[in-house]
């Protein structure tokens, strides 16, 4: 699947760059695409820390307004991952805890400058829920596994290029969602996240 959403990414990369003309109005009115690129978790927690990489891959929708090279809008976004980790030792010898990333959603805003006819940079805000679950075994017969929502908030920014309908994006974003409660057996843990994605889609 990751190989399929890799594929339809780079092909719609390698169709529109080549047909990068300027726009009658770039960077106006609704859009979908596809996400795809790399997650990063970090756990902090007593006797809890660390981060590991994964897949996140998903699909945006969103509408944009060109208001004479500044442009607003507001999008939403559906994206899974294959991120998470697992530490071991935490709290008795042999024990170990793991966090998994589940499906994020996020809406929010836009806010960009057009830095060229067919390119802008932007910056972007906004709500994300993510789901994500837990498990905890000291080895000695305690184990617990669970799932939970986390709600948070979102920032980043990117480079877009538009030609015609077509655009490809270049984004970076960090998503915070504070203290993630969790049972008797393990402290709280402050949850977060570091994204790199590729976006290409089309504008109609």
């Amino acid at each position: 699947m990751k190989k399929s959403i890799l594929a339809a990414a780079l092909t719609s990369v390698i169709v529109a760059t080549p047909a990068f003309a300027q726009d009658a109005t770039p960077f106006t009115g609704p859009y979908v695409g596809g996400v795809l690129g790399v997650d990063s978790v970090e756990l902090d927690s007593a006797g809890l820390e660390g981060d590991d990489q994964g897949t996140v891959y998903g699909g945006v929708i969103g509408y944009d307004m060109n208001l004479g090279g500044f442009i607003v809008g507001v999008e939403g976004e559906y994206t899974d991952s294959e991120a998470g980790h697992s530490e071991r030792n935490i709290l008795v010898a042999g024990d170990e805890a793991s966090l998994n990333a589940g499906r994020d959603l996020y809406a929010g805003a836009r806010l960009g400058y057009q830095i060229d006819p067919n390119a802008m940079l932007y910056v972007k805000g906004g709500y994300t829920n993510a789901k994500a679950k837990l498990s905890y075994d000291d080895n000695a017969g305690n184990a617990f596994s669970g799932s939970d929502e986390l709600d948070g908030y979102r920032v980043g920014g990117g480079l877009e290029a538009s030609a015609n309908n077509m655009f490809v994006r270049l984004e970076y974003r960090y998503s915070d969602y504070g203290k993630y409660e969790t049972s008797s057996l393990v402290p709280n843990i402050d949850t977060s996240r570091h994204q790199g994605v590729v976006m290409a889609g089309i504008r109609f």
